[in-house]
């Protein structure tokens, strides 16, 4: 993809071209039921909507609905499942992370122990020290049933001082760089939905094979990440997946963005790989598989329609960006 591909060319790429781009034998039906688009330089291509492992897929009390949500997508097409190693983790400030399983790891694995050759499977270090992100990853194989990530992450950087950490010595980046050495993880990435500017330092400094990134229609109202941070990923030719497409239902309203087809239109039409969503239910699963099948990108005058709508709920639709005025980290919700 050329560095001044505009966002119509990308976009027709994805959805018109994708037969032009190998697929992975272990990831590719004889006829995919959703379009595809490569997910940046790693040779896989992504079906426009992914599983997201959040929703029912970090609750406890979920077991049945989860296990039915991921065999579904998976039935239905869908060939990349992200989860976490904080999605559903116990709060117990007397433990260590990694001394805690998580549930959506868990459920996850539950699955990926018969089909983990048919998706990019992806998770996160939310330590940001080498030998606690690797205690992590060791959590995150155990769990997901495999010896091996398709794909690593930095948790939801939020702030200067975490990039510090990351990349100083004994930083979590020592910890993807044995990872990948040692291949037990593929390709590594970061991921952030509090401040765009944070992402965009840490992007100058390691070349990342992935970016998860908040994209919905009320991002360019504030601290927009399709600004400067997308562009720049585009540039260095980065898989880029989109989040908060819903935020958390909170951009869905009557008067606003009233479907999540329009909600899931506006991202799509932005130069993006896939984007990630976590659902509830089978029903919205599919639902979401469906609008995803039928996606045709949006004209510059709906865009900015959208876009209009959100003007007057900036705090719903963006609630999980850094806050004017205090800063301080809020509440981690990565991808509803």
């Amino acid at each position: 993809m050329a560095d001044d591909l505009t966002r119509r060319e990308f976009v027709k790429l994805g959805v018109a071209g994708a037969a032009a781009f190998a697929v992975s034998p272990t990831l590719g039906a004889a006829a995919a039921p959703m379009p595809e688009r490569p997910l940046g330089g790693t040779g896989h291509m992504t079906r426009l909507f992914s599983l997201g492992g959040q929703a029912s897929l970090e609750q406890a009390d979920k077991h049945d609905v989860s296990i039915a949500i991921i065999n579904r997508a998976i039935d239905l097409g869908v060939n990349y499942v992200d989860t976490a190693a904080a999605y559903g983790r116990p709060r117990d400030p007397a433990k260590q992370r990694w001394e805690m399983d998580g549930i959506s790891q868990t459920f996850i694995g539950e699955v990926m122990a018969t089909r983990r050759k048919e998706v990019v499977l992806a998770s996160k270090t939310d330590d940001r020290t080498r030998d606690g992100s690797l205690r992590l990853l060791d959590q995150s194989l155990r769990l997901l049933k495999t010896d091996h990530l398709d794909l690593w992450q930095l948790h939801n950087v939020q702030r200067d001082d975490q990039v510090e950490q990351i990349f100083a010595r004994d930083g979590a980046i020592e910890a993807m760089l044995k990872a990948r050495e040692q291949k037990m993880v593929r390709f590594l990435g970061i991921t952030g939905h509090f401040d765009p500017d944070v992402l965009v330092k840490a992007l100058d400094r390691f070349n990342f094979d992935t970016i998860l990134m908040a994209l919905n229609a009320a991002d360019k109202h504030r601290l927009p990440f399709q600004d400067q941070l997308l562009p720049l990923a585009n540039k260095k030719k980065m898989g880029i997946i989109g989040m908060k497409i819903p935020a958390r239902d909170r951009l869905l309203r009557p008067d606003g963005v009233a479907t999540m087809k329009d909600a899931m239109s506006y991202t799509l039409t932005l130069p993006v790989s896939t984007v990630i969503i976590g659902c509830k239910t089978v029903e919205q699963l599919e639902e979401n598989v469906a609008i995803a099948k039928s996606f045709k990108p949006l004209p510059s005058a709906d865009m900015a329609r959208l876009e209009g709508l959100t003007a007057s709920y900036v705090a719903d639709g963006a609630w999980f960006k850094k806050p004017p005025a205090a800063g301080a980290p809020v509440e981690d919700d990565q991808n509803m």
